[in-house]
């Protein structure tokens, strides 16, 4: 079986490093617990919610996001038994490619560099999608694993997976 993987919100999370960076600017305390189907940037005061936007186009932006708990070893054990990839809608913010490269690189060694697609549209061929946008679903014909977060907890229409461990005992 051939499954693809999301890199934002599923395997890094960038919504801590977003709080981080506006508590750093802004001295502003944001929610670390966002309301569901709510985006972080409708957490901050509107004269400066599209700060996130000029944060996520920064060079370096990428490179130090947290790990999602759990990936790690998830990858490891699904890479034993099926094929896995990394598609990650990365063209969009162009100075994020060599931060994810690079921390793809640290934090899952294990993924060859051939097994990684950086894309715009995520118009792939796979037995199964884990991603967080359903954005993503769209023309996708195979299973589809929406991955838990802020934004699409209000979403219902699709099989959903709020763990890594859920998605082990889906595909295992």
């Amino acid at each position: 079986m051939r499954i693809a993987i999301d890199m934002d919100e599923v395997l890094a999370d960038p919504i801590s490093k977003f709080i981080k960076l506006y508590n750093r600017d802004y001295g502003i305390p944001i929610d670390t617990i966002i309301d569901p189907g709510n985006e972080i940037y409708h957490h901050v005061p509107e004269h400066i919610n599209h700060k996130w936007f000029d944060y996520i186009n920064e060079r370096g932006f990428f490179r130090d996001l947290p790990v999602i708990e759990g990936s790690i070893d998830a990858l490891k054990k699904l890479q034993e038994k099926h094929e896995v990839y990394i598609v990650s809608a990365a063209i969009e913010f162009p100075k994020s490619l060599e931060d994810k490269i690079d921390w793809l690189g640290e934090h899952f060694p294990f993924i060859s560099w051939k097994n990684i697609v950086f894309c715009g549209d995520k118009i792939i061929k796979a037995d199964v999608l884990i991603d967080d946008r359903i954005k993503n679903f769209s023309g996708f014909d195979g299973r589809k694993l929406l991955f838990s977060s802020p934004h699409n907890m209000l979403v219902t229409d699709y099989e959903r997976v709020d763990t890594w461990q859920q998605v082990l005992e889906k595909l295992l």
